[in-house]
């Protein structure tokens, strides 16, 4: 089936496969990215961050993918082979219809690091989460670029996560 027609099913909702599609209606629309390729360790951890944010409106991303804890990183990469031009167009579309950006940052990943700048630069809302006791340290870009405002970035425990949200989606209406 050509690309361009046909639907992906992601998340609460249909995402377009082609700019003449238009994303689902919904009063919040949430853009989740965690790492995919950069490392599978935390694939649960995303399945349950996805489905509290699902209490705040439409979840965008790759959450059939995103949350599969049978994935690896090898089979993503031989699923993906020869799509990342339609995975970055489809993301970044996504990028640009969001309301909201909510990244789980405590694996390194490039293409998380670059969904965050890309959102920063259209000036979306984005929502940092970095768990300090994974071991790992958080990039002094993503550390750095929180301002309180447009960008928060959150140390967490996974039982702080309900009030981290509440707060966030509280502020300013969001």
């Amino acid at each position: 089936m050509h690309v361009g027609l046909q639907k992906l099913q992601f998340g609460g909702g249909t995402v377009p496969a082609s700019e003449d599609d238009k994303l689902p209606s919904m009063s919040q629309l949430i853009y989740f990215c965690g790492s995919m390729r950069g490392g599978r360790q935390d694939a649960a951890l995303y399945a349950r961050l996805i489905k509290k944010l699902e209490a705040y409106g439409t979840v965008l991303n790759l959450s059939d993918s995103i949350g599969d804890t049978t994935l690896t990183v090898e089979i993503l990469e031989v699923r993906e082979c020869g799509r990342e031009k339609m995975i970055h167009d489809k993301d970044v579309r996504m990028l640009e219809e969001c309301n909201v950006v909510v990244a789980e940052v405590t694996q390194p990943s490039m293409g998380v690091g670059y969904e965050i700048g890309r959102a920063s630069a259209m000036k979306k809302n984005i929502l940092c989460l970095f768990r300090p006791d994974s071991g790992k340290s958080l990039s002094a870009m993503i550390r750095g670029a929180d301002n309180g405002d447009q960008i928060v970035v959150k140390d967490y425990q996974e039982t702080d996560i309900d009030d981290i949200f509440k707060d966030f989606f509280a502020k300013d209406g969001l």
